[in-house]
């Protein structure tokens, strides 16, 4: 992919911030065609943006019990001038508590060049452009259990599988249904060679699917 320079416009900072290393480092691979936009600052799973950065990109991926704190948390430090969401809400779910007070949702259904146009008219302070998600962008991205065959909303439901939580609470948090929430776990299931809740508990855990604590400088 070409990417034309922009003269005289200084790239847009931003910091990724979610709890896997696996998945931050594969949005940070999206973004490279357009470093002449878009310069990562920092990777950070579960550790504060040290800054200062123009934008934080919060991928709720897994942590979805953490969502609202983490919004609050991350609008609430100096370094960070304003937070966006990089997840599934669309304007046809209901508002989410945390995100009332985040700036625009950006699907992960849209594409890099479209998530970098997104990021600079929120940072200009208007609203992202209405352009409906089209496909999943897998190339760049990576989530836990991608290379043992899961999707990544399958591999999102078995990170919090691993967490302990409940299929109620899953469909609660994810603004899935719960019978949405069994057919997701059904093939994860299968892909993944379990039966069980603790099996998959377990395949989870030697996965990489419990959360990391680091933070990346770039």
């Amino acid at each position: 992919m070409s990417v034309t320079p922009r003269a005289n416009v200084a790239p847009l900072r931003v910091a990724l911030v979610n709890d896997y290393e696996l998945v931050l480092r594969g949005l940070a691979q999206m973004f490279r065609p357009y470093r002449d936009r878009i310069t990562i600052v920092e990777l950070d799973a579960r550790m504060p943006v040290s800054g200062p950065v123009d934008i934080a990109l919060y991928d709720p991926h897994g942590r979805a019990q953490r969502e609202q704190l983490v919004i609050e948390e991350l609008m609430a430090q100096a370094t960070v001038g304003k937070v966006v969401v990089y997840g599934w809400t669309s304007g046809s779910e209901p508002a989410r508590p945390g995100l009332r007070r985040a700036s625009p949702v950006l699907s992960k259904g849209l594409g890099a060049q479209e998530l970098v146009d997104g990021l600079e008219r929120i940072h200009r302070g208007a609203p992202p452009a209405l352009t409906l998600p089209r496909r999943e962008h897998r190339r760049a991205l990576a989530w836990p259990g991608r290379h043992e065959g899961l999707t990544p909303r399958e591999s999102e439901i078995i990170a919090l599988i691993t967490q302990g939580l409940t299929n109620q609470a899953i469909a609660d948090l994810t603004y899935l249904s719960i019978n949405s929430v069994k057919s997701y776990i059904r093939t994860a299931y299968r892909r993944m060679g379990v039966t069980s809740r603790s099996q998959a508990v377990l395949w989870g855990v030697q996965h990489g699917f419990e959360p990391d604590h680091v933070r990346i400088a770039s």
